[in-house]
């Protein structure tokens, strides 16, 4: 029911920004400024688009009461940056953080750094004719964190992606991304693979909504503790029993572009497996300063 109640909150929000007479459309010339941003997922749903911007972001993320820490909740407070070093190359450093990490049981608060991970993204195909664009990239997460928040473990890990979106017309755009997480040690952490979905469409420049969807399946076992599940994206607890699990988490939101060069984003994500594992849902907020 929760799906079929977050697509009726998204026609509900279009049908109200046309009623106060906002024409559903174009903004500008360019197709790919009227797409929405990823907000969902944001430290592997990396947009296509090459651009260079600070993106601070705020998670709010429910911890499902199965888990082994009968819930409880994370905040993670980071600044994402990206820099186009040409029309089609960026350099981007897309994971850092500070989390503050609240379980309900077994285990006590603790608060710490996250791990720091960074690369680069090439659009391979950027087809301004067909409004498409193909981008593929890399990044390495280097063991920098506390581990008092499950950072800081293994020797780093690669995440080898491809990025893509399609306008479709009539305000509506596809965005898509899938990679595979890589650990040099892989007693330490488990092997993925993390994929996403955006469908958004482009009311005006003041409210894109969107529904989207994120996965990940873990490929490869580690030699850490006996969890059916894996930490989804932040953590990687180096599970020696979840091979095989698919976690999958809905959500919805909008983008606004709110000043000339800044855009606000808002989401809401709920977990559509089982079993849930870390994942209850999640609340993000970002702005991005793009320039």
């Amino acid at each position: 029911m929760k799906i079929f109640n977050l697509a009726a909150l998204a026609l509900l929000g279009t049908a109200a920004a046309q009623t106060i007479g906002v024409t559903p459309g174009r903004c500008d010339d360019n197709w790919k400024s009227e797409a929405a941003a990823p907000v969902t997922n944001p430290l592997y749903f990396e947009d296509p688009a090459i651009a260079t911007e600070i993106r601070p972001l705020f998670l709010y993320h429910d911890i499902d009461k199965s888990f082994v820490t009968g819930g409880g909740y994370v905040e993670v407070y980071a600044v994402q940056l990206r820099y186009a070093i040409t029309d089609r190359l960026a350099v981007i450093a897309t994971e850092d953080g500070y989390i503050d990490f609240h379980p309900k049981s077994v285990l006590t608060h603790q608060s710490g750094w996250a791990d720091l991970a960074a690369g680069l993204k090439y659009a391979l195909i950027d087809d301004k004719e067909n409004t498409f664009i193909l981008t593929p990239g890399f990044k390495l997460k280097l063991p920098t964190g506390n581990e008092d928040v499950f950072q800081g473990t293994g020797d780093g890990q690669w995440d080898i992606f491809v990025s893509s979106a399609k306008g479709l017309g009539y305000g509506f755009h596809l965005t898509g991304n899938v990679g595979f997480l890589i650990p040099n040690d892989f007693d330490k952490e488990t092997a993925e693979a993390h994929y996403s979905l955006q469908l958004d469409y482009n009311v005006c420049r003041y409210f894109k909504p969107f529904i989207s969807m994120n996965g990940f399946t873990v490929l490869d076992n580690a030699n850490g503790p006996a969890l059916p599940t894996e930490g989804f994206d932040l953590i990687n607890f180096g599970s020696s029993a979840a091979s095989g699990d698919t976690q999958i988490a809905l959500g919805i939101g909008f983008r606004s572009h709110v000043l000339n060069h800044v855009d606000v984003g808002f989401a809401y994500e709920f977990c559509a497996t089982h079993p849930e594992g870390l994942f209850g849902d999640r609340f993000t907020v970002d702005v991005s300063y793009r320039f």
